[in-house]
Protein backbone atom coordinates (compact mmCIF):
# COMPACT_ATOMS: atom_id res chain seq x y z
CA UNK A 1 0.00 0.00 0.00
CA UNK A 2 2.64 1.81 0.80
CA UNK A 3 4.75 1.78 -2.08
CA UNK A 4 1.44 2.07 -4.65
CA UNK A 5 0.95 5.24 -2.49
CA UNK A 6 4.54 6.96 -3.69
CA UNK A 7 4.55 5.65 -7.10
CA UNK A 8 1.02 7.68 -7.15
CA UNK A 9 2.68 10.24 -5.47
CA UNK A 10 5.71 10.19 -8.06
CA UNK A 11 3.57 9.93 -11.22
CA UNK A 12 1.84 13.13 -10.24
CA UNK A 13 4.80 14.95 -9.42
CA UNK A 14 6.00 14.56 -12.90
CA UNK A 15 2.92 15.23 -14.49
CA UNK A 16 3.00 18.44 -12.58
CA UNK A 17 6.58 18.91 -13.57
CA UNK A 18 5.83 18.19 -17.33
CA UNK A 19 2.89 20.35 -17.25
CA UNK A 20 4.99 23.24 -15.52
CA UNK A 21 7.47 23.06 -18.26
CA UNK A 22 4.76 22.99 -20.72
CA UNK A 23 3.41 26.02 -19.46
CA UNK A 24 6.74 28.09 -19.47
CA UNK A 25 8.22 26.82 -22.47
CA UNK A 26 4.35 28.05 -24.16
CA UNK A 27 4.86 31.16 -22.51
CA UNK A 28 8.12 32.28 -23.96
CA UNK A 29 6.99 30.47 -27.35
CA UNK A 30 3.61 32.93 -27.18
CA UNK A 31 6.17 35.99 -25.93
CA UNK A 32 8.75 35.74 -28.49
CA UNK A 33 5.60 35.25 -31.61
CA UNK A 34 3.51 37.96 -30.15
CA UNK A 35 6.45 40.86 -29.92
CA UNK A 36 6.93 39.44 -33.89
CA UNK A 37 3.47 40.65 -35.26
CA UNK A 38 3.57 44.46 -34.93
CA UNK A 39 1.16 47.00 -34.35
CA UNK A 40 1.44 50.48 -36.50
CA UNK A 41 3.47 48.29 -39.14
CA UNK A 42 3.85 50.97 -41.64
CA UNK A 43 5.32 53.48 -39.43
CA UNK A 44 8.10 55.43 -39.97
CA UNK A 45 10.66 57.09 -37.69
CA UNK A 46 10.74 60.96 -38.94
CA UNK A 47 13.69 62.82 -39.73
CA UNK A 48 12.88 65.70 -37.64
CA UNK A 49 10.92 65.70 -34.21
CA UNK A 50 10.55 64.97 -30.21
CA UNK A 51 13.22 62.56 -29.26
CA UNK A 52 12.97 59.72 -26.76
CA UNK A 53 14.66 57.13 -25.43
CA UNK A 54 13.50 53.36 -24.57
CA UNK A 55 15.98 52.10 -21.89
CA UNK A 56 16.33 48.78 -20.42
CA UNK A 57 18.38 46.82 -17.76
CA UNK A 58 18.02 43.41 -19.73
CA UNK A 59 14.58 42.67 -17.55
CA UNK A 60 12.68 46.08 -17.28
CA UNK A 61 12.17 48.64 -19.91
CA UNK A 62 11.18 52.26 -19.89
CA UNK A 63 10.39 55.41 -21.89
CA UNK A 64 12.74 58.51 -21.52
CA UNK A 65 11.08 62.02 -22.25
CA UNK A 66 11.91 65.03 -22.03
CA UNK A 67 11.42 66.92 -18.86
CA UNK A 68 9.55 69.94 -20.25
CA UNK A 69 9.11 71.11 -24.25
CA UNK A 70 5.85 72.77 -26.16
CA UNK A 71 3.60 68.85 -25.55
CA UNK A 72 3.88 68.63 -22.33
CA UNK A 73 5.88 69.87 -18.82
CA UNK A 74 6.52 66.55 -16.69
CA UNK A 75 7.21 69.23 -13.42
CA UNK A 76 3.56 69.95 -13.35
CA UNK A 77 2.34 66.47 -13.11
CA UNK A 78 5.56 64.71 -10.95
CA UNK A 79 6.78 66.92 -7.91
CA UNK A 80 9.62 65.28 -8.41
CA UNK A 81 10.87 66.16 -12.06
CA UNK A 82 11.09 69.83 -10.30
CA UNK A 83 14.08 68.97 -7.91
CA UNK A 84 17.43 68.71 -8.23
CA UNK A 85 19.54 65.53 -9.04
CA UNK A 86 21.76 63.65 -6.15
CA UNK A 87 24.66 65.59 -8.61
CA UNK A 88 22.96 69.22 -7.79
CA UNK A 89 21.64 69.68 -11.19
CA UNK A 90 18.37 69.96 -12.08
CA UNK A 91 16.95 67.14 -13.77
CA UNK A 92 16.85 67.16 -18.20
CA UNK A 93 15.09 63.96 -18.23
CA UNK A 94 12.41 61.76 -16.54
CA UNK A 95 12.42 57.75 -17.22
CA UNK A 96 9.03 56.35 -16.71
CA UNK A 97 8.41 52.85 -15.89
CA UNK A 98 5.53 50.24 -14.66
CA UNK A 99 5.55 47.56 -12.62
CA UNK A 100 4.54 45.34 -9.23
CA UNK A 101 4.18 47.62 -5.88
CA UNK A 102 5.85 44.84 -3.85
CA UNK A 103 8.89 44.38 -6.54
CA UNK A 104 9.45 48.25 -7.00
CA UNK A 105 8.84 48.40 -3.61
CA UNK A 106 11.04 46.13 -1.63
CA UNK A 107 13.16 43.87 -4.44
CA UNK A 108 16.23 45.65 -5.25
CA UNK A 109 17.71 42.22 -6.55
CA UNK A 110 16.13 38.97 -7.33
CA UNK A 111 17.49 37.26 -3.71
CA UNK A 112 15.16 39.31 -1.92
CA UNK A 113 12.16 38.31 -3.93
CA UNK A 114 10.22 36.12 -1.32
CA UNK A 115 8.65 32.70 -3.20
CA UNK A 116 5.50 34.05 -1.65
CA UNK A 117 5.74 37.24 -3.40
CA UNK A 118 6.47 35.26 -6.65
CA UNK A 119 4.10 32.92 -6.24
CA UNK A 120 1.23 35.32 -5.30
CA UNK A 121 2.31 37.34 -8.48
CA UNK A 122 2.17 33.90 -11.15
CA UNK A 123 -1.22 33.28 -9.24
CA UNK A 124 -3.00 36.39 -9.12
CA UNK A 125 -1.03 39.61 -10.20
CA UNK A 126 -0.61 42.95 -7.99
CA UNK A 127 -1.14 46.30 -7.85
CA UNK A 128 0.93 48.35 -9.72
CA UNK A 129 2.99 51.42 -9.79
CA UNK A 130 5.18 53.81 -11.63
CA UNK A 131 8.47 54.58 -10.84
CA UNK A 132 9.80 57.75 -12.09
CA UNK A 133 13.75 58.17 -12.88
CA UNK A 134 15.22 61.75 -12.77
CA UNK A 135 18.22 61.92 -15.30
CA UNK A 136 20.42 64.80 -16.54
CA UNK A 137 21.39 64.75 -20.34
CA UNK A 138 21.31 61.06 -20.77
CA UNK A 139 23.86 59.60 -23.11
CA UNK A 140 22.29 57.23 -26.18
CA UNK A 141 24.03 53.38 -25.49
CA UNK A 142 23.04 49.96 -26.57
CA UNK A 143 20.57 50.64 -23.29
CA UNK A 144 19.23 54.01 -24.14
CA UNK A 145 18.19 53.36 -27.79
CA UNK A 146 16.94 57.07 -29.15
CA UNK A 147 14.00 57.07 -31.52
CA UNK A 148 11.99 60.23 -32.56
CA UNK A 149 8.46 61.01 -32.47
CA UNK A 150 6.43 63.90 -34.88
CA UNK A 151 4.67 65.89 -32.14
CA UNK A 152 1.34 64.46 -32.71
CA UNK A 153 2.72 61.07 -31.31
CA UNK A 154 4.90 62.10 -28.82
CA UNK A 155 1.39 64.56 -27.45
CA UNK A 156 -0.67 60.74 -27.67
CA UNK A 157 2.39 58.99 -25.75
CA UNK A 158 2.32 61.85 -23.11
CA UNK A 159 -2.04 61.87 -23.09
CA UNK A 160 -1.81 58.10 -22.89
CA UNK A 161 0.82 57.61 -19.82
CA UNK A 162 -1.68 60.46 -18.00
CA UNK A 163 -4.22 58.04 -18.29
CA UNK A 164 -2.42 55.49 -16.47
CA UNK A 165 -2.15 57.66 -13.57
CA UNK A 166 -5.16 58.11 -10.72
CA UNK A 167 -7.05 61.82 -10.20
CA UNK A 168 -5.27 63.78 -7.90
CA UNK A 169 -7.66 66.33 -5.88
CA UNK A 170 -7.55 70.05 -6.77
CA UNK A 171 -4.66 71.74 -4.81
CA UNK A 172 -2.67 68.74 -3.59
CA UNK A 173 0.30 67.19 -5.13
CA UNK A 174 0.27 63.60 -6.36
CA UNK A 175 1.86 61.37 -3.24
CA UNK A 176 5.65 59.77 -3.62
CA UNK A 177 6.94 56.61 -2.55
CA UNK A 178 10.68 55.69 -2.14
CA UNK A 179 12.55 54.18 -4.76
CA UNK A 180 16.13 51.84 -4.21
CA UNK A 181 16.99 52.99 -7.17
CA UNK A 182 19.05 56.73 -6.54
CA UNK A 183 17.67 59.43 -7.96
CA UNK A 184 14.23 57.65 -8.29
CA UNK A 185 10.48 57.54 -6.96
CA UNK A 186 7.33 56.11 -7.57
CA UNK A 187 3.72 57.13 -7.70
CA UNK A 188 0.81 55.35 -7.84
CA UNK A 189 -0.85 53.87 -11.09
CA UNK A 190 -3.45 52.50 -12.45
CA UNK A 191 -4.08 48.96 -14.11
CA UNK A 192 -3.26 45.48 -12.71
CA UNK A 193 0.32 43.50 -13.17
CA UNK A 194 0.18 39.97 -14.37
CA UNK A 195 2.47 37.68 -16.17
CA UNK A 196 0.82 39.12 -18.95
CA UNK A 197 0.57 42.71 -18.29
CA UNK A 198 4.12 43.10 -17.32
CA UNK A 199 5.85 46.48 -17.63
CA UNK A 200 7.39 45.63 -20.87
CA UNK A 201 3.94 45.40 -22.26
CA UNK A 202 2.85 48.32 -20.22
CA UNK A 203 5.65 49.86 -22.02
CA UNK A 204 5.00 48.30 -25.46
CA UNK A 205 1.35 49.30 -25.15
CA UNK A 206 2.56 53.05 -24.37
CA UNK A 207 4.38 53.22 -27.32
CA UNK A 208 2.04 52.03 -29.85
CA UNK A 209 -0.90 54.28 -28.48
CA UNK A 210 1.80 56.83 -29.74
CA UNK A 211 1.67 55.01 -33.07
CA UNK A 212 5.28 53.84 -33.11
CA UNK A 213 5.38 50.27 -34.58
CA UNK A 214 6.02 47.83 -31.98
CA UNK A 215 5.05 44.22 -31.00
CA UNK A 216 1.61 43.36 -29.99
CA UNK A 217 2.40 41.54 -27.04
CA UNK A 218 6.15 42.01 -25.50
CA UNK A 219 5.86 40.55 -21.71
CA UNK A 220 10.00 40.22 -22.42
CA UNK A 221 12.42 43.28 -22.43
CA UNK A 222 13.73 41.66 -25.71
CA UNK A 223 10.25 41.29 -27.23
CA UNK A 224 10.50 45.77 -26.87
CA UNK A 225 13.97 46.53 -27.33
CA UNK A 226 13.92 44.65 -30.92
CA UNK A 227 11.69 47.62 -32.23
CA UNK A 228 14.40 50.08 -31.09
CA UNK A 229 17.10 50.16 -33.07
CA UNK A 230 20.55 50.93 -31.12
CA UNK A 231 22.76 54.00 -31.28
CA UNK A 232 25.30 54.09 -33.96
CA UNK A 233 28.34 53.66 -32.65
CA UNK A 234 30.65 57.15 -31.82
CA UNK A 235 33.61 57.72 -34.53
Amino acid sequence: MRRSRWLLIQRVLRWAGAALLAMTLGYFLAAWVGSAIPRNADWQQPANGVEIMVETNGIHTGIVMPITNDVVDWRTVFPSAAQPTPSGELPTHIAIGWGEEEVFLNVPTWTDLRPQTALRILAMGGRPIMRVAHYVRPAPSEWHRPVRLRPDEYRRLAADILRQLPPVPPGRERRTYPSFEAGALNYRSLGHYTIFNTCNTWVANRLAASGMRIGRWAPLAGGVMKWVEPPEPSA
